[in-house]
Order: structure tokens, then sequence, then C-alpha cells
């Protein structure tokens, strides 16, 4: 799949504007994947007028414009079609059927999330800052939502050593929140990648936090939750990211809070770590176990 043609990615605006017969966009995301092509699904379930309404513009001529607005802003539109989507992301069924991006996108990107509380205690922020480092000197991404705390505290030392991060914002890629992140937000979309799944102007809300942590999740390799209280949107990220069979590791500091945590502790793919070295090894060891699965399944596709 290389970048679809403007008709298409049109065609899937239009089909999330319109929504027709009540979908979801989970379920117009299953139904332009299965055929592969938004256009095809937009004319088999909206049939065609015989004339437009007097006054009513045209869906996808107005869907074509908006995406026009949006790349005259700098707003660089994915769709689930697109090649150069996140592969990873693709096989959630969370995965966002449109993606905004600002830097530089890779089909497969080798990131970690490193998530947490917004009210951190001096030690989590060291920990965040920590392995955000040590994930850079390793060519590991690292993959935060750009919250204050310890998301604030990963991407800054990601950047600081000279390494990828990815932001995964909760509101439209045009809004900065919270508002002190805003020079760091300008950083991310210039040296790193900066991605929302909301359209560009679209404000935070409640329900886009816990829609931003699935895509998070379904982006990155694994989830490190270094310091999160029992209603976090990490303890969100963790539960999803089980779900998604991706490996969740909890430092101590997690453990030992939060009944949610400890909840956790036992259940397939779940690590807990003692400290930033700890937390390394367990990281090290997924991305090599990964390594090996994947020249394996190429070794057989090659066979």
């Amino acid at each position: 799949m290389d970048t679809v043609s403007l008709e298409e990615r049109a065609a899937l605006v239009a089909l999330l504007q319109a929504r027709p017969a009540g979908m979801s966009w989970s379920d117009i995301t299953a139904e332009v994947l299965g055929a592969g092509s938004a256009l095809a699904v937009w004319e088999s379930l909206v049939p065609p007028a015989l004339m437009a309404p007097p006054g009513e513009a045209d869906p996808l001529e107005s869907a074509a414009q908006e995406i026009r607005r949006w790349e005259d802003q700098g707003d660089n539109m994915l769709t689930v079609l697109d090649g150069a989507y996140p592969a990873r992301l693709r096989e959630v069924h969370e995965a966002p059927p449109v993606l905004f991006a600002r830097g530089a996108s890779f089909t497969h990107d080798n990131a970690v999330s490193v998530v947490g509380s917004r009210k951190a205690s001096d030690r989590g922020l060291d920990i965040a800052a920590g392995i955000a480092a040590e994930l850079a000197a390793h060519k590991v991404t690292v993959l935060s939502g750009l919250a204050a705390g310890i998301d604030t505290a990963a991407h800054r030392a990601a950047l600081d050593a000279g390494g990828r991060t990815v932001a995964i914002i909760a509101s439209g890629i045009n809004k900065v929140y919270p508002a002190a992140n805003r020079e760091l937000h300008a950083e991310i979309a210039e040296r790193g990648l900066l991605l929302s799944q909301f359209w560009p102007d679209a404000p935070p809300q409640k329900h886009t936090f816990l829609m931003r942590n699935a895509t998070m999740s379904g982006y990155g390799l694994a989830t490190v939750v270094v310091e999160a209280g029992e209603h976090s949107g990490a303890r969100a990220q963790a539960r999803i990211a089980v779900g998604h069979g991706r490996p969740v590791i909890l430092t101590d500091l997690v453990v030992d809070r939060n009944e949610w945590a400890r909840a956790l502790v036992g259940r397939p793919g779940v690590h807990v770590a003692g400290g930033l070295r700890e937390v390394l090894d367990i990281i090290g060891g997924l991305i090599s176990a990964g390594s090996s699965i994947e020249a394996a399944l190429r070794r057989l596709v090659s066979a």
C-alpha cells in the first residue's frame, strides 16, 4: 500500500463525517481495510443522488477541500490504507482510520511508551528521564503523550540525548495541551514526530485521552509505566496493552502504590522492574526476541 489518492482520502474523510448507518470510526476502519478502498465503501453505503440537494456541496468534494486546507497548514494526513501508516498500529482493533502527522513518520518504528503521572515525584521523573536517555542511546524511539510530568520528562530526555521521540496527543494537531508544552510540541514536530488521530482543530476531551492511550499501546513495542495513581491514564494504557498482547513493564513505584498494578502482576507479558537497569534489561530482551521472530518470519516467506 503506497500513498492513496486524494479521491480515496476524501472518501474516507467523508465516511467519518457522515458515519452512514450510525457506524463507529472502528467499524469504518474495518470496512475500509476489508474492501481495500474507502471509495468502494462510500459507493456501497451512500448511493449517489440523482442531483445534489440545492445549496449543499458534494460531500466528497468538500472533504477534498478540507484535506487541501490541512495540507496547506503543514498537516500530513495518513490513512489506514497508506503504506506510511504505522504497521504495528494497524494490527490493533482501535487503529485510527486517519492520523495527522508533523515530522518524520516511519512505517516500522521500534518505539517504547514511557508513561506515567502528571504529578510525578522527583524519583519518578529521574527514572523516566533515565529510561528515555538509554532508549535513545540504543536507537529506540521514545513514545509518550506530551502530558505534564512523566511524559514531558521522557520526551525532553530523548531529545537532549539526540534520540527520536514520538508524541501521540489527545487533541487536534493544531492545538497545544498543556499550554506549558508549546515549545516542546513544536520541537518534537521539528526533530521527531507529532501524531494525532483527531481532526486538526479538535480540543482535548475526557474520552480523547483514553483513545490516545490505546493508540500509543498499538504503536509501541511495549509500555513502561513509571509512576501512576489509581485513576491515571497510564493505568488505562497498561490494561489496553495487555489486551493488545503487548508487553507491559511496571516499576516498583507503581506496584507498591496501586492495587490495579498488583492485579496485573502475573498476567502474560507483564513485567515488574525494581529500577532503571532492570527496566532496560527487560526492554532489551523484548527487542531481541522481536527481532528474532521477524527474521524467522522473513525466512519463512522467502523459502
